[in-house]
């Protein structure tokens, strides 16, 4: 199943919600669990470079499952997974991008984010993913 478009919606309004808060401009994108673009919102005045990187935040939550900020620590000098950010057309690495999971557990999309710090990322980022689901899987042997 994918992320509905009523929930893709849901999410890019409480995300922009969350960003306003915050007195910031962002990009954010949804992704359906395939990692293609459901919805995309760029805020007036947010980074055209964060278009890409909205998009790619979202895609690599989905292509591994967690967020994006685990595969960082993964992908460090000496790690298990160090250059998969070279992978798949290029994956995003810190923080902003998080799995949407439906109530059974089920990946059923992403969400990216990006535009400010990657702490205020992910606060956007979460604020988005609570409207659509829970934003972790049951665990996977990668996961720490």
């Amino acid at each position: 199943m994918h992320v509905t478009m009523e929930d893709a919606e849901n999410v890019i309004n409480a995300a922009k919600k969350a960003a306003a808060e915050i007195d910031t401009n962002m990009c954010i994108a949804v992704v359906d669990s395939g990692g293609n673009l459901k919805a995309f919102l760029r805020m007036d005045y947010a980074w055209t470079g964060s278009i890409d990187i909205a998009i790619k935040k979202a895609q690599t939550a989905v292509y591994f499952g967690m967020p994006t900020e685990e595969i960082g620590k993964l992908s460090q000098p000496g790690g298990p997974l160090y250059g998969i950010e070279h992978s798949n057309g290029a994956l995003v690495t810190f923080p902003g991008g998080l799995p949407i999971v439906d109530d059974e557990g089920v990946l059923i999309g992403g969400v990216g984010v990006s535009g400010s710090s990657v702490e205020n990322d992910r606060k956007v980022a979460d604020a988005g993913v609570k409207v659509a689901g829970v934003c972790d899987l049951p665990a996977h042997p990668w996961r720490t």
